[in-house]
């Protein structure tokens, strides 16, 4: 079943026949005035959404630097005791 859902995912089964009446269909559903806001709707969503990602990872390896040089401080205090 997960394999289903990663072949559709991938388009691997579509022809380029069914590629251009599948955008036929959308062009008449939508029109061809709309078509162009949803792409760039769909395009700001995309950038709006690997910059969070990007933002997370960097907090996250911002996050266990912090933790290394609390942990690398904590470690030579101790060494400083002794």
């Amino acid at each position: 079943m997960f394999f289903c859902s990663i072949q559709l995912l991938l388009l691997e089964g579509i022809s380029a026949g069914e590629l251009i009446f599948v955008f036929l269909v959308v062009l008449l559903f939508f029109g061809s005035k709309s078509i162009p806001k949803i792409a760039r709707s769909l395009g700001r969503g995309m950038r709006q959404l690997r910059d969070a990602s990007q933002q997370i990872q960097e907090d996250i390896k911002t996050a266990a630097f912090d933790d290394d040089e609390i942990t690398g401080s904590l470690n030579n205090k101790k060494e400083k005791k002794e």
